[in-house]
């Protein structure tokens, strides 16, 4: 592309040629300056007939912060630059949005090392690069009433193996070169990660958007590394199951189908998917022969050394910092007419618990999810008050709320209560009660919380259409009140019912519902915030733009829990009140959250400095 037209276009750089610099003697510098009035019109009108393509091709370039959706319909912004902080070991993130008249062959997003203020390049400070890949929404997800139809992007599609590192080709889907279409507003995704070893101070760096061989566009990065570091262990428990079985099922009814052969290697499947929930701050899933005691000729149970050895080096490896294990349904039937063989089952884990010694490891069984009848409460009832009269470390969790009505289950009901059966209460968004989750709390049990479909009153939904900001805002409003956990369904891989969720938003659809666009009641998204990755390149799975929304709030609740560790836990209180007052009323404002972390990270500073 011609430097006429370059230098036509704000955020589009011109530098002189050296060579042709260096070629030029004195005279004729003297000339080029008496003539220099005379030089610059006369120059752009002799490249008119040389420019290489006209002003309407090129591609405007812009960008956008992380916690907001960005349409195939959407104009271009004028934001040139991508200005971050961080903490050490932790990630930023930022879009690169395109838009052009014509088509444009060949885009690619490059971005160089980033540089301190000794003007040398940091290796503790790493680029991660994305294209992101849209699905087209004609419908909304039921109770959104702000949709519209576009192109939305989800998916992310890597530049590189997420965890091999090499560049990966060969694929149905390409991250780059991109073929950018007319009158299209499509971006790239880039994560940054400030490493435990990283020097705190300004970083500057850049992004160069290519077109063939042409660089057309270049973004200035501006990073901010704090002085102080986000823990290697998250502050937040959760549990959001394994993508692994469920994409082995994918991909076995494709080969039942003839469509495309299942993966060889299922220990390197596994890998990735635990790769993946790690690079997020969600713990990924240890494998179930690890975690399951094995009976002793003298009737005890015990988790063989190689076993615990294995856990070991898998919760150290993926950060885990909570372990759902097996259902001790699996070896005792009656647990009130097998008492001592339960209490055994689960002395098995206090000795594990014991060997591996880590203070932050949480053992739980999920006895029951959704106890919505009265069959289910007397099973939990059973169970839960088995488990939790053996004293062992595994505690009990159950998906419900902690209140009770006539009715519906509790103390003045039929059904009875669950209270002293239950050591971790996990509510629904909008089934949290504050008045009656403090009296648990009072009593040493842990709250959690989870989301599913559009339930209740309005609360921060998680699916494609609806803002991104609804996954940031959760762990804000758990650590405000005291939560401990945050839990979701389906492994973050439900791709159903839909062929190829590449070619059409993965959705769930609500039973008993009037009909919408012949699908019922729908939920884009519902339950996956992965994608298979076969179609990018991988054999695991790759994140989506939600996903790493979430890890960034997941990243917040360490910045919370940080400021509570320094003392500072009420002006904490005071930044996250008028930001997240509760499920039912938060701040709308993507930029609110960004001031309220910065707010954070100088508590944490100071509060640190203070202490030392």
């Amino acid at each position: 592309m011609s430097n006429c037209l370059l230098a036509m276009r704000p955020g589009l750089g011109v530098r002189s040629h050296p060579e042709l610099t260096n070629r030029l003697d004195g005279k004729s510098m003297k000339l080029i300056s008496a003539y220099r009035p005379w030089f610059g019109p006369l120059a752009f009108l002799l490249s008119i007939p040389f420019c290489a393509q006209p002003l309407a091709a090129l591609p405007r370039c812009w960008v956008v912060i992380e916690t907001r959706h960005v349409l195939r319909s959407e104009s271009p912004g004028e934001v040139r630059e991508a200005r971050l902080s961080v903490a050490r070991n932790e990630w930023g993130s930022f879009q690169v949005l395109v838009r052009a008249d014509v088509p444009i062959s060949g885009l690619r997003l490059e971005a160089s090392s980033l540089k301190g203020a000794d003007n040398r390049s940091s290796e503790a400070i790493r680029f991660v690069l994305y294209r992101q890949h849209q699905l087209f929404l004609d419908t909304g997800t039921h109770r959104n009433a702000d949709f519209k139809p576009d192109g939305y992007p989800d998916p992310l599609i890597p530049f590189d193996h997420p965890v091999a590192g090499e560049t990966l080709r060969d694929s149905r889907l390409k991250a780059i070169p991109f073929e950018l279409p007319a009158r299209e507003t499509h971006g790239f995704w880039v994560d940054v990660f400030a490493s435990t070893n990283a020097a705190a101070g300004e970083y500057r760096g850049t992004c160069q958007l290519m077109a063939g061989p042409e660089q057309v566009a270049e973004i200035a990065v501006h990073l901010t590394v704090w002085d102080f570091a986000l823990p290697s262990v998250p502050a937040l428990e959760t549990e959001f199951g394994s993508p692994a079985g469920r994409l082995k099922a994918y991909y076995r009814e494709r080969a039942k189908a003839g469509r495309e052969a299942q993966p060889t290697d299922w220990a390197a499947v596994e890998t990735e998917c635990a790769q993946v929930l790690s690079d997020h701050r969600l713990n990924a899933v240890p494998p179930g022969e690890i975690v399951s005691p094995v009976a002793q000729s003298d009737g005890s149970f015990r988790i063989p050394p190689e076993h615990v050895a294995a856990l070991r080096r898998f919760i150290e490896r993926y950060r885990v910092n909570a372990v759902q294990i097996p259902h001790p349904s699996r070896v005792v039937k009656d647990p009130e007419a097998e008492r001592d063989r339960l209490r055994a089952w689960l002395a098995a884990f206090d000795l594990a618990a014991r060997e591996l010694n880590q203070a932050h490891l949480v053992f739980y069984t999920y006895l029951r999810d959704e106890p919505n009848t009265l069959e289910d409460y007397r099973y939990v009832q059973t169970w839960g008050r088995a488990v939790r009269e053996a004293r062992s470390v595994v505690k009990v969790l159950v998906v419900e709320q902690t209140w009770t009505a006539p009715g519906q289950g509790g103390a003045d009901s039929v059904w009875g209560d669950l209270y002293g059966t239950v050591d971790i209460w996990c509510p629904l968004f909008s089934l949290h009660e504050q008045e009656s989750a403090a009296r648990r709390q009072a009593l040493g049990e842990r709250i959690w919380t989870y989301t599913a479909l559009c339930q209740g009153k309005p609360t921060p939904w998680w699916h494609i259409d609806y803002p991104l900001l609804h996954y940031r805002v959760p762990t804000w409003i758990a650590w405000r009140y005291r939560m401990r956990g945050l839990l979701y369904w389906g492994g973050l891989s439900y791709w159903g019912p839909v062929d190829d969720p590449w070619v059409e938003a993965p959705y769930y659809t609500g039973s008993g519902a009037p009909q919408q666009g012949g699908k019922g009641v729908v939920f884009y998204g519902e339950g996956s915030l992965v994608y298979p990755g076969r179609a990018v390149g991988c054999e695991g799975v790759v994140p989506t733009i939600r996903l790493k929304a979430l890890r960034d709030a997941i990243e917040d609740y360490d910045y919370l829990a940080l400021v509570e560790r320094e003392g500072r836990a009420a002006e904490a209180h005071g930044i996250v009140a008028p930001l997240a007052n509760s499920f039912f009323e938060w701040d709308k404002s993507p930029a609110a959250y960004e001031k309220a972390r910065s707010a954070l990270a100088k508590l944490i500073i100071t509060g640190r400095d203070r202490r030392l």
